[in-house]
């Protein structure tokens, strides 16, 4: 009987822990459950054709390290331990290693986190060399965690950009900004990423467009970029005011009456807000600008997002090209842009779509106003000078 019942007192803490395995395995956000199928990991066969060389798998896998970043916060608040941690089964079968983690000084939440190219484990697996195209460092930042320990914060920047349209003030800001800048001065701007998503993409962007005026390129990917703030909708309602007001006048028998712009420059009516529209936008456009192309990965059923494609506010379209920027054919951005039909807006904003199997994406030519509009500060620089970082 002792040792049917010493049987019994062993067995029942198996049966939990056991328990305890499988629930685990199945949680929602555990790698092998929701994360992409049909990614390898890096191989010998990457030093002849590397798999960082197709857009698909590098999206795929940049996507995958912001999803780290997000579970990195999860891990933190759940009090997960080293062995049951759910963030670094996202970054280890692509052999990177976490080397920095972004915390935000208000909250102590993680927001960011620098991910570099795990040389020996990559050595472990006969990868011999860092493939083509893979950086060597990529920085991550997540969106809005709607987590009782992170809401507060994440709301108050999300709310920052509704009102201002301008991350700067914020914490994060200048956390990412250093962050990256550190990374860019170690390996090189041309081996470096940035990449975020929702309110990250948002710092992402003025993050890589802050170091773009300072002559660093940074290759930037964002995922569901905000698009929606209050100021860009009062300078759309009096554009469109200005446009209806100019249409109007160029009924009217005196159609060649003159209006003066902010600085004093006469234009034309009917094409006076063209030529203002140019005069805004500035036309010195420098060739050096195109070594900053971010890449926008939209929507069109996430209302966050879905303006970087409005027809309202832009001139052209037309699928499997390049955006050009206002100017001269400038390149402005990469948009890339999910064709599933109506998404509920979960979906449509989450994260995991962007790896998913049925990824139908197109890439158009679009003179987006809101592209420019983000991007307007760097048309009219100087050629920047050649820093010891390119």
């Amino acid at each position: 009987m002792a040792k049917i019942g010493a049987a019994e007192i062993t067995l029942a803490p198996t049966k939990e822990i056991a328990t305890a395995l499988v629930k685990e395995e199945a949680h929602p956000y555990a790698f092998h459950v929701s994360g992409p199928r049909n990614v390898a990991s890096p191989n010998w066969r990457d030093l002849i054709n590397s798999s960082w060389k197709d857009p698909n798998h590098k999206r795929t896998v940049i996507a995958c390290f912001i999803q780290a970043v997000y579970l990195l916060e999860i891990d933190k608040q759940e009090n997960r331990t080293e062995e049951s941690a759910l963030a670094p089964k996202w970054w280890i079968p692509f052999k990177y290693k976490l080397t920095q983690t972004l915390i935000d000084e208000r909250d102590g939440s993680i927001y960011g986190a620098v991910l570099e190219w795990d040389r020996a484990a990559a050595m472990a697996d006969l990868v011999l060399i860092r493939p083509s195209g893979a950086p060597k460092a990529i920085l991550a930042l997540r969106g809005t965690l709607l987590k009782s320990s992170t809401i507060r914060r994440d709301i108050e920047d999300d709310l920052r950009f509704l009102a201002w349209e301008s991350l700067k003030g914020s914490v994060r800001f200048k956390g990412a900004l250093e962050a990256l800048r550190s990374v860019a001065g170690s390996y090189g701007s041309s081996n470096v990423c940035i990449a975020g998503h929702s309110l990250g993409a948002g710092f992402a962007l003025q993050v890589g467009k802050a170091l773009a005026k300072e002559g660093i390129y940074v290759d930037t990917h964002l995922f569901n970029p905000p698009s929606v703030s209050l100021a860009m909708s009062v300078r759309n309602i009096g554009e469109k005011a200005i446009f209806a007001w100019n249409r109007f006048k160029s009924m009217l028998p005196s159609s060649s009456v003159t209006q003066t712009s902010d600085e004093g420059q006469k234009i034309t009516s009917p094409a006076g807000f063209k030529n203002w529209v140019l005069h805004f936008y500035g036309d010195k456009t420098s060739s050096e600008l195109k070594k900053w192309v971010p890449h926008l990965y939209v929507n069109n059923s996430d209302y966050i997002c879905c303006y970087y494609t409005d027809p309202a506010g832009t001139v052209e379209n037309n699928a499997n090209k390049e955006n050009s920027g206002p100017i001269n054919g400038q390149v402005a951005a990469k948009l890339f842009v999910m064709s599933k039909g109506k998404q509920k807006f979960l979906e449509a904003h989450g994260l995991q779509q962007w790896w998913s199997d049925d990824l139908e994406l197109q890439m158009s030519l679009q003179n987006s106003k809101l592209i420019s509009r983000q991007l307007r500060s760097l048309y009219s620089l100087p050629a920047p000078q050649k820093t010891p970082l390119q």
